[in-house]
């Protein structure tokens, strides 16, 4: 997109347009899960979840629970947190869940999406060039 395309952000803008440019948090998205030939739903993640994800993350102890913590946690449809479904799968840990019921590819990619939907991992902010 080059500059003279692009138009600047103004005080007025965000007053007239509050609803266009105002975060919103109540934010889902449908995905499709191929393997299962399913969708599933997911949540915008808060920004607490987001860090403590990251986090997790740069733990070297705990790296590889990063992304089933944010599946866990932001997936509304199925609801992973039913207890009834815990039971049927035997986990010993909630998060548990993640794992049996999804490949590691594919908690990795909805977990991104997740990051996506709370802004982390689009790209969608970038200098402008003079």
């Amino acid at each position: 997109m080059s500059k003279k395309t692009i138009k600047r952000l103004s005080v007025t803008d965000l007053i007239k347009e509050k609803e266009k440019y105002q975060v919103k948090d109540d934010v889902t998205e449908e995905v499709l899960v191929e393997r299962l030939g399913v969708d599933v739903v997911l949540r915008k993640p808060e920004k607490s979840l987001c860090v403590d994800t990251m986090k997790m993350a740069r733990d070297e102890n705990n790296d590889t629970d990063a992304d089933t913590y944010m599946v866990y946690n932001t997936m509304v449809e199925p609801n992973l947190k039913d207890a009834e479904l815990q039971k049927a799968y035997g986990v010993t840990l909630p998060t548990d869940i993640v794992v049996k019921i999804f490949d590691p590819g594919e908690i990795e990619q909805l977990s991104g999406i997740a990051f996506e939907l709370a802004g982390y991992k689009k790209g969608g902010v970038k200098a402008i060039k003079n």
